[in-house]
Order: C-alpha cells, then sequence, then structure tokens
C-alpha cells in the first residue's frame, strides 16, 4: 500500500483543521480496532458491519461520521499512551525522552531506555503529530522514524523535521496517521543533527485504544 509522509506545520493549520485531523486519526485507529478484535465496532456503530472489511475508505468515514455527532463506541476506551504501564517492558520515565544524543546521524529511541517496544494484546496507537522541546538548540533532530520488527526493522513511516527547526514550530501533524497494532514489535526513533549528549524531548501525539473498562473504570 502507497504512503505520504511529509509534515504539516501547525501554524499553517486552523483550529477546524486540527480538530478534523484528529477526528480522521481516531476513526482510523477504530476501524482498526474491529481488525484486532478491540472492543466490538461492528455492534457499536451503525452499518459498519455491512461495508466489507477490505473497503477501508468506506469504513473510516462512517466512523469518522458517527464521531463527529459527540457519539462514541461503547465497547472501547481510549486515552493517550502511559509510557510506563502500556508496554510489555516499560519505559525509563512517564515522558517521551530520548536516550542521550551522543551521535549526529545515529538513530536513537524517542523513548529511554529501550530500543523497541510491543503494546499488549488489546491495546492499539494511533501517532498522528510531534512536539519538540529543547533547551540546547531549536531543532536537535533531523528525522523521525517509525520502524516494525525492532530498531532496525522495516521503515513503516519516515519525517523530515529540519524545517520544523528552520521555520521554528514546536509542533506538526504527519501527513497520514501511523498505527502501531497490538503485539508488534516497534521502534521509535530519532536521528540526532547536534550531540546535545543530553537527553530531548521530541513528544509524539497519540490515541492508545483498548476494550472499555480495562484500564478507565
Amino acid at each position: 500500500m502507497a504512503s505520504r509522509n511529509y509534515l504539516v506545520m501547525s501554524n499553517d493549520m486552523t483550529l477546524s483543521d486540527k480538530k478534523e485531523y484528529r477526528l480522521k486519526a481516531l476513526a482510523a485507529g477504530l476501524e482498526r480496532c474491529g481488525l484486532k478484535g478491540i472492543g466490538d465496532i461492528k455492534a457499536d456503530v451503525n452499518g459498519l458491519a455491512t461495508i466489507p472489511e477490505g473497503n477501508k475508505t468506506a469504513r473510516v468515514n462512517l466512523i469518522h461520521d458517527f464521531i463527529a455527532t459527540g457519539q462514541w463506541p461503547r465497547s472501547i476506551d481510549q486515552r493517550e499512551l502511559a509510557p510506563l504501564t502500556d508496554f510489555v517492558a516499560a519505559a525509563a520515565q512517564d515522558s517521551w525522552l530520548t536516550v542521550a544524543l551522543a551521535a549526529v546521524g545515529v538513530p536513537v529511541s524517542a523513548l529511554n531506555a529501550l530500543a523497541a517496544y510491543t503494546l499488549p494484546a488489546g491495546r492499539l496507537m494511533v501517532c498522528y503529530a510531534v512536539s519538540v522541546d529543547s533547551a540546547a538548540v531549536p531543532m536537535p533532530v533531523s528525522r523521525l522514524l517509525f520502524r516494525r520488527g525492532g530498531a532496525v526493522g522495516n521503515i513503516q513511516a519516515q519525517f523530515d523535521m529540519e524545517p520544523m527547526g528552520v521555520r521554528l514550530e514546536p509542533d506538526a501533524f504527519f501527513s497520514e496517521a501511523v498505527v502501531i497494532d497490538p503485539q508488534d514489535l516497534f521502534a521509535i526513533q530519532v536521528l540526532p543533527r547536534v550531540a546535545t549528549l543530553v537527553g530531548e524531548r521530541v513528544h509524539i501525539h497519540n490515541f492508545l485504544f483498548e476494550s472499555s473498562g480495562g484500564v478507565i473504570a
């Protein structure tokens, strides 16, 4: 399947643009939940069961229109990732903090301290935007990579981060949301453009999905 990977700067988007983008990312995640056995989206959204699984566009559009009215599927909870508790093996802190940027151009994990992570069965994540907070330089990294299969796995998506530094943009949305399935080993990496020798905050904005009642009562 073809993909398009580029950043859309937050300052180039209206509030309506941002709301619509988040709705589309939520709809994409909910549609994927239906394929991965998380909740029962077919029962929650009238008419979805009649659309073949192969017609992803129609399925996502129906879910989008459903949640755009303010409704939400009863069988699925949505929140944001908790790095200390949501992975099979936990991150080092409850924050999107990279390992120390020690060498220019050498990929490092966006989540200290493991090189790769796995979501357990029943959890799925959609990543849709990025923010950078650095005390050292305006933009400490040149590229953001999503990999399937671990730290040297196939690249699922990649984004050029340097325009954010040139324009002094703190936030940017992905051209297409990145879906991370349950039980898939994955890595989110950055390529340092400056060896700051400290960890940097490269926050990946995300929606995490799970069956209702699992974590939030």
